[in-house]
């Protein structure tokens, strides 16, 4: 999987697992694994082993990586999830296109 629907900064919903339904920010995503982080979903606990003398180890909380495949764009115009086409301006510029009824928003 080289190529992903969502981009950095996108707000996207959570369609399946533990998070379903949620909505965040998408921090990072990883083309080549076809994955995505998302602000605040998918949260896992890591044990953390100090490693300078003096540091403090511990759990730590973060977001794990989630497919992209169960994450949809939410259009910024309408606010709701939305899948995303594409239109080729005049002068030969990509933008993205919200597919919902009678919305179009580019973004």
């Amino acid at each position: 999987m080289n190529k992903v629907h969502v981009k950095t900064g996108d707000t996207v919903v959570v369609l399946s697992g533990k998070d379903k339904g949620s909505k965040g920010e998408v921090v990072a995503v990883s083309p080549k694994e076809g994955k995505v982080i998302v602000e605040g979903i998918n949260k896992v606990k890591k044990h953390v082993k100090p490693r300078a003398m003096g540091q403090q180890g511990g759990i730590v909380e973060a977001e794990g990586a989630i497919y992209a495949s169960k994450v949809q764009v939410v259009c910024p115009k309408c606010g709701k999830p939305t899948r995303i086409a594409h239109k080729i301006l005049e002068d030969g510029s990509k933008v993205r296109v919200c597919k919902n009824d009678g919305c179009g928003e580019e973004f």
